[in-house]
Parts: structure tokens; sequence; C-alpha cells
């Protein structure tokens, strides 16, 4: 998986070159990673289920084997996540 912290103090990394391995052209700059790659990876576990489900929440709790409003409130972090990502 990606890395998306620094090991060293935790802050947020970002994306200096990408490069195409079939004509090795590269593309450098100082990018910010997209919003859905800044998530744990227990939390894009979570929305990758999420949308398996076709976003059901009864279905993701009975998955997950934990109640709808513990589901509910999993999913409640992860957008508010998102909204103070994309505030800044």
């Amino acid at each position: 998986m990606l890395p998306t912290t620094c090991p060293s103090c935790q802050s947020q990394l970002k994306v200096m070159a990408l490069k195409c391995e079939t004509c090795q052209t590269e593309v450098t700059g100082l990018y910010e990673l997209p919003v859905l790659l800044r998530l744990s990876e227990e939390e894009l576990r979570f929305i990758i289920r999420f949308v398996k489900n076709s976003g059901s929440l009864k279905d993701m709790s009975a998955e997950l084997k934990l109640s709808y409003p513990t589901v509910r409130n999993m999913l409640n972090e992860i957008i508010q996540k998102i909204r103070d990502y994309e505030e800044k």
C-alpha cells in the first residue's frame, strides 16, 4: 500500500513523481494525495465493503457482525474525516 504519512513525524506525505514503466515518461511536481488515499487502511476497507454492499448499512452490519448504530457511527466518522480534509 502507498505510504501516506511520514514515518518520522506523521505529517501528510505528498506525491512528487510518477513514472510510466512502458515509455519511462516521468511527471514531477508536488501533488496532494486524493482524499480517499488520506484515509487509513481500515477506513478504506470499510469504504470498499460499503460500496460492495451497495451502500446498505444493514448488510454491512450483518457482514461485520456489529450493530447498525455502530456501523453508522463508523461511516459518520469517515464522512467527518473527509469533510475535514476538504476544508483544509
